[in-house]
């Protein structure tokens, strides 16, 4: 090779393909872990809803929704350790999220637990990112990672809407229960729209980067 001449991109070996290829057959497991854990998740959103309107029991129905916001980071953290990340995951696991909090928030407004006005501000929270997400998807951006702040946002909702539900009702003892409630209520709801915002300019970035590796895929084809 002469001096003036410059080496092209190295062409991918039989190794890197067989790779890659087990690594894309990984991702297309649907029976995992992690998939169980969200799968069982998802029904207790149904079993939460009955045991607060069906079967009356208000505690029980407040302890649970407590579990299963809890355990938001368990299918995520099983994915990861065990090496079991799958593309149904990576769908499955943000719909669980979503529906959890939106079952929550309706469910409370219906009881009347807590203020319309913070049920429907944390609804429209909701919408927005979720719109955010689903328009960045379609337009090609890259996948963005969730801020610290947006997870403190929603460790203070998931933790004031139980007990919100906790505290429904006139008994003595529930008067502290609502205090807390507030306290982790609104400094959650804040903290949700602060990091919101802070989506805005990750969300252009993310844009920017997925644009320019899909100019750069073209071009080597």
């Amino acid at each position: 090779m002469s001096g003036g001449e410059s080496a092209g991109p190295a062409s991918p070996t039989r190794h890197d393909e067989a790779r890659h290829g087990e690594a894309r057959q990984g991702e297309d497991r649907i029976l995992t872990a992690p998939n169980l854990v969200t799968s069982a998740r998802l029904a207790g959103i149904g079993v939460f809803v009955w045991l607060l309107f069906g079967a009356h029991h208000q505690i029980a129905a407040a302890v649970l929704l407590a579990v299963l916001g809890a355990t938001d980071w368990v299918d995520g953290f099983v994915a990861r350790r065990f090496k079991q990340v799958s593309t149904v995951g990576k769908v499955l696991d943000p719909v669980a999220d979503r529906m959890l909090v939106a079952t929550a928030v309706i469910c409370v407004m219906i009881q009347g637990a807590a203020p319309l006005w913070f049920c429907l501000a944390t609804i429209a929270r909701e919408v927005v990112v979720s719109a955010a997400v689903l328009l960045l998807a379609w337009l090609g951006a890259e996948r963005i990672d969730v801020l610290f702040v947006g997870k403190a946002g929603t460790f203070g909702l998931m933790f004031a809407y139980p007990t919100f539900v906790l505290a429904y009702g006139h008994a003595g003892w529930q008067d502290p229960i609502r205090v807390v409630a507030w306290v982790f209520a609104i400094p959650g709801l804040a903290l949700a729209w602060v990091a919101a915002a802070a989506y805005v300019p990750v969300g252009i970035r993310a844009l920017s980067s997925g644009r320019a590796g899909r100019a750069d895929r073209r071009t080597y084809r």
